[in-house]
């Protein structure tokens, strides 16, 4: 009757259930997805829910269903392609859902695309290219860019922006409106001064907007190309002026002299240029050619006519457009040319009277002499010289006396060079004869050595009466050398005249004669030596031979005197002069070059100081070219390659060219040879000229300072544009623009405007690099430099890196050193002064202990007297000090520098002993020949040599007791002296012989420390002490080991014997004590155990030590290991280590530890048996009493409720009296195993009935025990199981027990 209840309660539920289900609703309809989201990302869920809570799957269907990807369980829809909101911002889709039960559930869904900003702005009406003139108007539009984006809201809200304009210089000429993209001139426009095109990138952005993760501004770039159109607006401009040109005196009317190049910089104009001379210093010269600029001679002219200017002529050249300007006038240029007038011989020499600087032409002259002269006499009062205003060479005379009385006199010198002073001598004494003539005539002609040119002069000579005797010089002429330039008192010659009066002897005094060689030459009056007064003066090229007349002068007024012919003799001082300084030559790669470099040597001809040959300078190209030793003829060694030639040098090769004479020492000149090889089919740009110089003043800004041109061998114009820009060297301070011209491109060079140039700055030339560019992004680089003239404004500089060397103990009043500033001004007085000084002193700088040093006005750093130097105080001294302009008058008048003065370390200091150990022991045994016994140590506070140290044994003493002993030398100090890492000298002690063994005391050792290699050898001593130890110390070790084994293993039993001894071990030898060599062979090692303090331990001490329980714990075992067995003295008698004590002390360790255990164990082993006992105890209760009352019922697993009443929480089973328990088990494996009720798979649904029997728990035997019950209810209660539908479920808790399983 149940049963069938509960089947039809069942199938009602199950109709009720079937007819009541829901369909599924799709709760959404319009969903958002960002258009950015990627492929495989999550764009949306599907809502959907069923009221029945059935399961629910999900589609998407539709043609945009292509876009999406279902999971088919969750909903969970991610992006399959990609959407793009620009092609479609509304998608519509099927969205599908089947709970499994109904047919699907369809519901049409939008699914809005968002944007994002995944467009950037896109340009139209491209390109933006325009021609603009030059002139237009500041303000105007030059054109209008348009740019749109397809994103929505912000993203599509374009804005303009200029990002660049090439050149960089342009960037402030243009703008554009943000809004409308209107690009507007915001300053004028040159085509010359600024550059004749732009390139504009002009950038379109969007408001922004969210892409992916992040807020992103799109934008996208576009390149305007403006082109300037030229207007005429500026001046002609010179090509080649200024310059100098050079023509020959006595030139051919119409020759050229020099062709005048300019152009019109408006290269869109182009104007023809017309040329004239606007002003010169010597009208009617020369003429220029109106249309060429071609200059020729006008007027045949006189070099020597044109020496009031310097024989050169400035001619102004002015060059004029043909055509009227912007400005409605004829522009026009102004420049300068020099024209050098060279020298031709047309001029013959003339003679001259001088007098107070000033010279006039004169043919006659009057003189008088004493009759009876000597020979070479001058004829006093003549004033005569002779001079050929040509130059050189050409300037070369002869001179010789003609006339009625020409064998009476000569004329000295017989030849000269430009000017010479001229003296009429007698040749002839006795032809001059007052009684015979008084007046006497000569004529002096003097003829051109090169030419037919002469000029004579008369000279009257007045012949005065004298009488008596005069003094007479040995010879008539003296021919006397000395050599240009010497120093003034060089002795030229002694030369001495005697008188036959008696009356004279020693009273003859002498005298140089004319006055006017007295400013070169002298003689001292008393001893008749010729000196040099004045060696400055005297100069070969200049006067080569000086003949003075040398008057010795007696006690009556008489005269006699000889003719000193002084030779002036060359020395090598006039050097080469090439006669250009830059040779400019240009020739075409695969051409011959052929070069004549031409030089001159102002010394002697024909002599080696002006014997010139030629040689180029080292340089990388120099194997290029050749040059002939003597011509100077200049070729190219090979075919030139222009593509071989670094770009750098824009196609110029710059060759120095050496000319040197054969002098002694060899004077030299050089000039460069600039090279400019022609390219040939070479794109590239290549400057026009080699190098720029310009000059500009200090101060000036924004002023021109030059130009440099370019060429570009390329044909279309676009490839052809050169940009210039200065690369280096400018420093911030030089701006340049680019313009076209006739030849290619030139490169304004200007003075910043915000910059001013300061020549006392340091920048007194600027050597710019100027690079020009085509659009190719081909370069060539040239040097401008930019000369800086002074404005005197800079105040001194101290002079860097200033260094002395300086002795220490250095107390002299001199000078050590002067401080010399300088001053680029060129007027200045500089005085210095010291500010402060500091040392370094132990590797440390800071303030100095005392002021060794003192700085005086005039610059000069002296010793402070009242301060010793010591460097072993400090080793360096830095004084600041200042130098000042007194001079200066404007802007900062003084500069502060460092001078460094390095103090020299001189020997002052001795070595000094350092004592690491107050003695050292030494085993007398271990001493033998050459042992060491002992280190010394030593260090030296000088430096270098001053601190090298050697040593020495000086005496040695042997104390015993109270009693000293001297004894031989027979410990020595090795020669060879280390020297360690930080600065100490060591050298060991060493015995020269082997010690007594029995002998018990020390020695006394007193070394000398020395400076060997000093100047000054400084010494010190000190005494080593030696304690000895002799052999009653000697310990013997017995081992049960063979030799080998023993001593394989000698640096562990040493650590051991060390480690137990706690003193030094010293092995002393180890041998074999048995005869035959077995296994149990006896070894005896024999050993000093030595204190630091020279104490050691004998036999008894060591014995005691090992035999003591403390050291046999710790290192007994370890020497036991080894095949130790005792220890004896060194006479034999043996005493063994008590090993049986230590057996026992093992014995009993190991005893009491095997106690702890067993007891440890019993304890366990009781608990388990006792727990084991209540258990069995309990199932025999079990099994002999059954309460037929009560009923039977299921345990509840894992809990301590039972469904009996008055059952046993712990025990609550139905015991079988044969269960084994397992008390018979060795291990606890039972003990450990789980009877969680867990552990069973009881079937709940049937209803159990089992008698069981409550049992007592038995108290206790031990109160403080803790109770620990095994749960073995769970494993043997189901073991006589009634079942009893009709008795009642009972059950009950005891809330003190858990049956948790150990």
């Amino acid at each position: 009757m149940g049963r069938m209840e509960k089947s039809l309660l069942l199938l009602f539920a199950f109709i009720a259930s079937f007819y009541c289900q829901s369909v599924p609703v799709i709760d959404m309809n319009v969903v958002e997805v960002r258009e950015d989201v990627p492929v495989g990302e999550f764009a949306f869920q599907i809502i959907a829910n069923d009221a029945d809570n059935d399961p629910l799957t999900y589609d998407i269907t539709g043609p945009n269903a292509i876009y999406f990807d279902v999971n088919k369980v969750t909903g969970e829809v991610k992006i399959k392609r990609q959407l793009d909101r620009e092609a479609n911002d509304l998608v519509s889709i099927n969205v599908v859902v089947n709970d499994g039960v109904y047919a699907d559930e369809t519901k049409l869904v939008y699914v809005t695309v968002k944007d994002a900003n995944d467009n950037a702005p896109v340009f139209l009406d491209l390109p933006y290219n325009r021609e603009v003139a030059e002139d237009s108007p500041v303000g105007s539009t030059l054109f209008t860019a348009k740019a749109i984006d397809a994103d929505s809201g912000t993203a599509s809200i374009v804005s303009y922006n200029i990002d660049e304009v090439v050149p960089n210089d342009g960037a402030s000429l243009f703008s554009v409106s943000t809004k409308d993209g209107h690009v507007v001139l915001q300053d004028s426009l040159s085509y010359t001064d600024k550059s004749p095109f732009y390139q504009i990138r002009i950038s379109a952005s969007d408001g922004g907007g969210d892409l992916g993760d992040e807020y992103v501004f799109q934008s996208s770039t576009a390149i305007a190309f403006i082109t300037i159109k030229d207007m005429p607006d500026l001046d002609p401009q010179f090509l080649n002026l200024p310059n100098i040109a050079t023509i020959d005196e006595n030139s051919n009317v119409g020759m050229s002299v020099f062709t005048v190049r300019a152009r019109d910089p408006d290269t869109g104009v182009n104007d023809a240029i017309l040329y004239s001379i606007e002003n010169t210093n010597a009208p009617d010269l020369f003429q220029i050619n109106e249309n060429d600029g071609q200059i020729t001679v006008k007027t045949v002219f006189d070099r020597e006519e044109l020496l009031d200017i310097g024989a050169v002529v400035e001619l102004q050249i002015k060059a004029r457009e043909t055509k009227v300007n912007v400005h409605g006038v004829i522009a026009s240029t102004v420049q300068d040319l020099q024209i050098a007038i060279g020298d031709v011989n047309d001029n013959g020499p003339d003679f001259y009277e001088c007098k107070d600087g000033t010279c006039s032409m004169k043919t006659s002259f009057n003189g008088d002499v004493d009759e009876n002269s000597s020979t070479g006499v001058a004829v006093t009062g003549l004033n005569i010289r002779v001079k050929d205003p040509d130059q050189g060479a050409n300037s070369s005379f002869n001179l010789h006396v003609e006339g009625p009385d020409k064998e009476a006199f000569s004329v000295i010198p017989s030849s000269g060079v430009g000017d010479a002073v001229v003296q009429l001598t007698i040749k002839n004494p006795t032809a001059v004869d007052f009684e015979e003539k008084t007046v006497m005539s000569v004529e002096i002609v003097a003829t051109d050595a090169s030419a037919g040119f002469s000029s004579t002069a008369t000279i009257t000579i007045n012949i005065n009466d004298v009488n008596d005797n005069f003094p007479e010089f040995e010879k008539e002429f003296f021919d006397i050398d000395v050599y240009e330039h010497c120093k003034d008192g060089t002795a030229v010659a002694t030369i001495t005249a005697i008188d036959k009066d008696a009356l004279d002897d020693g009273k003859i005094t002498y005298k140089l004669v004319p006055d006017s060689i007295l400013t070169l030459f002298d003689v001292y009056e008393k001893n008749g030596s010729v000196y040099v007064k004045n060696g400055s003066l005297l100069d070969w090229e200049g006067i080569n031979s000086y003949s003075p007349t040398l008057q010795a002068r007696d006690s009556d007024g008489k005269i006699g005197s000889t003719v000193l012919v002084i030779n002036i003799k060359d020395i090598n001082d006039q050097k080469p002069e090439i006669n250009r300084e830059v040779y400019n030559e240009f020739v075409q790669e695969d051409q011959n070059l052929e070069l004549q470099i031409q030089a001159r040597d102002g010394d002697e001809p024909g002599t080696p100081n002006s014997q010139i040959q030629y040689r180029i300078e080292d340089n990388p190209l120099r194997s290029n070219f050749t040059i002939d030793l003597e011509s100077g003829l200049l070729k190219n060694n090979g075919p030139l390659d222009r593509e071989a030639i670094d770009p750098e040098m824009n196609g110029v090769i710059e060759l120095k060219v050496i000319a040197l004479d054969m002098g002694t020492p060899s004077l030299s000149s050089s000039a460069t040879v600039s090279i400019n090889v022609g390219d040939v089919n070479d794109n590239s740009p290549g400057y026009l000229d080699p190098d720029y110089t310009f000059k500009v003043k200090e101060n000036e800004t924004g002023i021109l300072v030059g130009s440099v041109h370019a060429h570009d061998a390329d044909q279309t114009d676009f490839n052809n544009r050169i940009v210039f820009n200065i690369v280096d060297g400018s420093f911030g301070s030089f701006i340049l623009f680019s313009e076209p011209f006739s030849e290619g491109y030139r490169g304004n060079i200007t003075v910043d405007p915000s910059i001013v140039l300061d020549y006392d700055k340091g920048y007194k030339t600027y050597t710019l690099k100027v690079e020009a560019s085509d659009l190719g992004q081909k370069k060539a680089v040239t040097t401008v430099e930019v000369v800086v003239e002074d404005v005197n404004d800079t105040p001194p500089d101290f002079p860097t890196d200033m260094m002395l060397n300086v002795n220490e103990n250095t107390s002299l009043p001199d000078a050590l050193s002067t401080i010399t500033g300088t001053d680029v001004d060129t007027n200045f007085s500089l005085q210095y002064e010291l500010i402060s000084s500091e040392c370094q002193c132990s590797a440390t700088r800071g303030p100095c202990p005392e002021e060794w040093f003192k700085v005086e006005k005039n610059g000069e750093v002296k010793a402070n007297p009242d301060y010793v130097i010591d460097y072993e105080k400090c080793d360096q001294v830095f004084l600041t000090a200042i130098v000042v302009d007194i001079y200066t008058e404007k802007g900062r008048n003084s500069s502060e520098g460092v001078v460094s003065i390095i103090i020299e370390d001189i020997n002052d200091n001795a070595p000094e002993f350092i004592t690491l150990q107050e003695f050292y022991v030494v085993l007398l045994e271990r001493v033998e020949k050459g042992s060491s016994v002992a280190k010394v140590y030593a260090t030296d506070r000088d430096k270098g040599v001053n601190r090298k140290t050697d040593f020495k044994v000086l005496k040695v003493e042997y104390v015993s007791g109270d009693q000293t002993v001297p004894q031989d030398l027979f410990f020595t100090a090795d020669s060879e002296v280390q020297e360690d890492s930080t600065g100490m000298f060591i050298t060991d002690i060493r015995s020269q012989k082997s010690l007594a063994s029995i002998q018990e005391g020390k020695y006394l050792v007193e070394v000398q420390a020395c400076n060997p290699n000093a100047e000054v050898k400084l010494c010190s001593t000190s005494v080593i002490e030696l304690l000895t130890v002799d052999r009653s110390f000697r310990v013997s070790l017995r081992f049960r080991s063979s030799v080998s084994e023993v001593n394989d293993n000698l640096p562990q039993i040493r650590g051991v014997l060390a480690g137990a001894t706690k003193a030094t071990v010293h092995i002393f030898n180890v041998f074999s004590e048995s005869e035959n060599q077995r296994a149990d062979e006896i070894t005896v090692l024999e050993a000093y155990f030595v204190f630091s303090n020279g104490t050691a331990l004998g036999y008894d001490e060591v014995n005691k030590i090992l035999n003591s329980e403390e050291v046999y714990s710790e290192y007994g075992v370890m020497l036991s290991q080894f095949g130790f067995t005792g220890i004896s003295t060194t006479g034999g008698d043996q005493k063994e280590v008590k090993i049986e004590v230590f057996i026992m002390i093992g014995l009993v360790a190991a005893l009491g530890i095997v106690l702890v255990v067993t007891t440890t164990s019993l304890v366990c082993i009781r608990r388990n048996y006792k727990r084991k006992l209540k258990a069995s105890k309990a199932m025999n209760s079990a099994s002999a009493v059954v309460i037929e009352n009560q009923k039977g019922g299921p345990v509840v697993p894992g809990t301590n409720k039972y469904t009996k009443e008055g059952a046993n929480p712990v025990l609550n089973m139905n015991i079988d009296t044969a269960t084994d328990l397992g008390f018979d088990e060795d291990d606890s494996s039972t003990d450990r195993e789980s009877l969680n009720s867990l552990d069973y798979n009881i079937d709940m649904t049937e209803k159990d009935t089992m008698p069981m029997k409550a049992i007592e728990e038995e108290d206790e035997e031990y109160e403080n025990e803790s109770l620990y019950i095994e749960p073995l209810g769970a494993a043997l209660a189901q073991r006589e199981r009634k079942r009893d539908s009709e008795s009642p479920s009972l059950t009950f808790e005891n809330p003190s027990v858990s049956t948790t399983d150990l």
